[in-house]
């Protein structure tokens, strides 16, 4: 199987407002919407949304046993592993492993990320 494709459509237009869903644990701080995902290798692109004041201090930091891509979009984020505040242009290609995280945004953030979860170890922590 092959990621999933679509014809130009705007996902940050109002009536695109139905497709974005809550993290778990983070309702009414972060969203995502899935842009484009392939079920066979796990491999997704989405768009990760903080909302003003988002904080996922209390989830810590994270690694996965894979290697992911993120680019910010707009707005600013905070990375507690790196300390540092990411700004719109900001970009990392982040290796198997690497910490980062926890992050909290006092503006609001839109963060686009690929993950290649067929790339690295077995299961993500």
């Amino acid at each position: 199987m092959s990621k999933t494709t679509s014809t130009y459509w705007n996902p940050l237009a109002p009536e695109q407002a139905h497709r974005w869903r809550w993290l778990e644990g983070l309702e009414g701080q972060v969203q995502e919407l899935v842009l484009s995902e392939d079920p066979a290798t796990g491999e997704i692109t989405r768009l990760t949304r903080f909302l003003p004041g988002a904080d996922t201090t209390a989830f810590g930091g994270k690694a996965h046993p894979f290697p992911e891509e993120i680019f910010i979009v707009s707005g600013r984020l905070f990375d507690g592993a790196f300390g540092i505040w990411l700004e719109s242009g900001h970009y990392a290609s982040r290796p198997p492993g690497e910490l980062h995280g926890p992050f909290r945004s006092e503006e609001g953030c839109l963060v686009l990320d690929v993950s290649f979860p067929q790339r690295g170890g077995e299961g993500a922590s």
